[in-house]
């Protein structure tokens, strides 16, 4: 049996996909996306309540820790939709729910928005993707024993995006706070100044209402779950682009095409978690159309199906709690380190050195 190569070319066009989704996928209703919203803020409120009148007890915080930075994940889930304009049809709502949303959770809308359009448009591509890119062997071979031990040492990936916003990926220079960054085009700074200061003006917020409830329960009721968000957004976005049982190809030159690219994510299974952070884990179908709202993705993905074939690769079934994504996350990380300076079509390659392996 003559084994599947998914760095083949495929044999059908993104047309013949976007043909097989139903028309009605296509449509965005801004009160649904607005009820999502209402129910993710009502849940994160609901549970500030509840950590404020039981915070004497010992069970409460580490519940409300895992529980709310879960929250602030699917709200910025929310959000990444609103910069997709998936959430609506609107360009002023998608800007001002998405800054409330992003704001919240520090992240700067707008210069996310760009970055994260700059990574959709060339998702698979060695040199211009933005999120989670490779390192070539070049540039892997510049990095200083800390900066392995950060990039490829678990936990320490997972708390990767704050630093990420402020200066980007190894191999990459710009600030998503920065107008002038090269990030962003000439016509695009206003949209980074706006979105700054709405960043700034969140932490200023936070920083008087620690002045009002004290430092320390301050930390416990947003500083502890920003940082399991920060875990949850890591762990996700990682594994959509790496960590799948089989070595998936990267691309650069002529072998790089917006569709060869897409292929190349990953839809992944997060149990009960599904629901909650907006079906985020059918990344495939979310990767070629990401203008499809969230609660189409699981309908227009199985009817883009039948036309993928073995180039759509089904996610594991999870349990309850997505456990068996971990050992996904850690063995890819341990392995995965650079790819060749040469060649379009490119795999991950291993530093047997820094893992402590002898080559045989």
């Amino acid at each position: 049996m003559e084994q599947f190569d998914p760095s083949a070319p495929p044999p059908f066009k993104i047309a013949d996909i976007r043909a097989a989704i139903p028309a009605h996928c296509w449509v965005k209703n801004p009160w649904r996306s607005l009820s999502y919203v209402l129910r993710d803020i009502l849940v994160i409120s609901s549970l500030v309540a509840i950590a404020v009148c039981f915070h004497s007890s010992s069970w409460v915080w580490p519940v409300y820790w895992a529980a709310q930075g879960t929250m602030f994940w699917a709200i910025f889930v929310l959000g990444h939709d609103c910069g997709h304009g998936s959430f609506s049809d609107s360009t002023n709502l998608n800007s001002i729910v998405g800054h409330i949303l992003h704001s919240l959770i520090l992240v700067p809308y707008h210069g996310w928005r760009i970055s994260h359009r700059t990574h959709h448009q060339n998702h698979g591509h060695v040199e211009n993707d933005e999120s989670w890119v490779p390192l070539t062997e070049k540039n892997y071979k510049t990095l200083d024993a800390p900066t392995k031990l950060l990039r490829f040492k678990v936990p320490f990936p997972l708390f990767a995006y704050p630093l990420y916003l402020w200066t980007r990926s190894p191999g990459k220079s710009g600030s998503h706070f920065n107008p002038y960054s090269e990030l962003f085009a000439p016509n695009e700074r206003r949209y980074i100044a706006t979105s700054t200061l709405c960043w700034t003006l969140m932490v200023a917020n936070l920083i008087y209402l620690s002045t009002i409830i004290g430092p320390g329960l301050l930390f416990k009721l947003y500083g502890v779950p920003y940082f399991v968000f920060v875990m949850w957004l890591d762990f996700v976005t990682y594994l959509h682009h790496h960590g799948h049982e089989d070595k998936l190809p990267w691309y650069r030159g002529k072998e790089w095409s917006y569709l060869r690219g897409g292929l190349t994510t990953v839809d992944r299974d997060y149990g009960m978690f599904n629901n909650i952070h907006h079906d985020i884990g059918t990344h495939v179908i979310h990767h070629l159309f990401p203008q499809i709202p969230h609660y189409h993705l699981i309908e227009a993905t199985m009817a883009a199906k039948q036309v993928l074939g073995k180039y759509y690769r089904e996610p594991k079934r999870s349990g309850p709690i997505p456990v068996h994504l971990i050992d996904n996350l850690v063995k890819s990380i341990k392995q995965d380190h650079y790819v060749s300076d040469v060649g379009d079509v490119v795999y991950y390659q291993t530093d047997y050195q820094m893992i402590g392996k002898k080559v045989e």
